[in-house]
């Protein structure tokens, strides 16, 4: 007999303290491996990040995990980078989990196509959600292999959610939790760009502003440090070289997400069928989130009709990005504890 969660909306308080020292310390040395995939079509490496305890190589499924990003930065910003508190996928292997972290191709340490080094208007957008999904699928495949596993857990952010979201409901019997952070879903009205053209660029000032909405003026600063900020845009520019080059230094990503934001999305047509979904889902966000407001979270939730259980939570005093904000720690403890809990 299924049994279903109450919609669970938490408002948690900032308390996390600045250094992050309110929280577990390390419980053991963290191993780091780094792959590079073949992908399902040819001429394309995928990156991929490994993480877990020293000297432990054995791990059931419901302790392994696969991260993926959104829409323009890569996978490990968000997942391992090293702000107060720690590295997202650190903190999971402390815990005892075998976490990965997956860049679909264009995007981070991934192959970038030659038409990433020509002028965007020579080329089509690339890397749109199916193709991404495909990615995911060649990741879980080499991990399930990898571990000896026949399913893991599968954590997608912004349009990561999508594609978290669109392999899930192809491949259920792969998957052991889903969870949806900040999810994309359908636009109440066209979006404000036309997704033409192979890939965009974000210059420093463009990431800081678009970080900053939806915060009040007066806290911008406790909330998103430009300290942490700065961090966090160094790391990116790590990860793309030729756009670091260039004056000013910018991030380059795939138009192919906005693509299908265009041709499916601004016109009430979904990218997956969540109804298609049939494990335990994680739907949690921000509530400064501008980019994936709550009604978006709300309408995927209400989809989810076929899951084991559910849960949603909303979390307080964070933006789109709040895995690199103040109370990133909320975050990542919240979806901690929906991949450790027994059902």
């Amino acid at each position: 007999m299924k049994r279903w969660s109450v919609l669970a909306i938490v408002l948690m308080g900032a308390l996390l303290m600045a250094d992050g020292a309110s929280y577990a310390a390390p419980k053991g040395k963290i191993a780091s491996e780094t792959f590079f995939i073949d992908a399902s079509d040819p001429g394309i490496k995928l990156h991929v990040r490994n993480k877990h305890r020293v000297g432990k190589k054995a791990f059931p499924a419901e302790k392994v995990v696969l991260f993926v990003h959104g829409a323009t930065y890569p996978s490990e910003t968000a997942f391992d980078i090293a702000l107060p508190g720690g590295s997202w996928m650190d903190y999971a292997a402390e815990r005892g989990y075998d976490t990965y972290l997956v860049d679909v191709r264009g995007y981070g340490r991934s192959t970038r196509p030659a038409s990433m080094d020509a002028p965007p208007e020579q080329n089509p957008a690339f890397a749109d959600t199916a193709d991404a999904v495909k990615d995911v699928s060649a990741a879980v495949d080499f991990i399930c292999k990898r571990r000896n596993v026949d399913k893991i857990n599968l954590v997608g952010w912004s349009w990561g959610t999508n594609i978290m979201g669109g392999f899930t409901a192809q491949n259920n019997d792969k998957v052991v939790k889903l969870v949806l952070y900040a999810p994309l879903w359908l636009l109440k009205e066209p979006p404000p760009f036309s997704g033409t053209g192979a890939y965009r660029v974000v210059t420093k000032e463009a990431a800081r502003a678009r970080g900053l909405r939806g915060i009040p003026d007066a806290r911008k600063e406790e909330i998103n440090p430009q300290a942490w900020f700065d961090t966090w845009w160094e790391a990116n520019l790590a990860t793309d070289p030729a756009g670091a080059r260039q004056t000013p230094p910018v991030v380059r990503a795939p138009n192919g997400s906005l693509k299908d934001a265009v041709e499916f999305l601004g016109k009430g047509k979904p990218l997956y069928n969540p109804l298609d979904i049939r494990v335990p889902t994680l739907v949690i966000l921000a509530e400064w989130d501008q980019d994936t407001p709550l009604f978006m979270a709300q309408e995927v939730f209400a989809r989810l009709a076929n899951t084991p259980y559910k849960r949603e939570v909303v979390l307080a005093e964070g933006t789109h990005t709040i895995s690199v904000e103040k109370n990133r720690m909320e975050l990542i403890k919240e979806v901690q504890r929906f991949l450790d809990e027994k059902r």
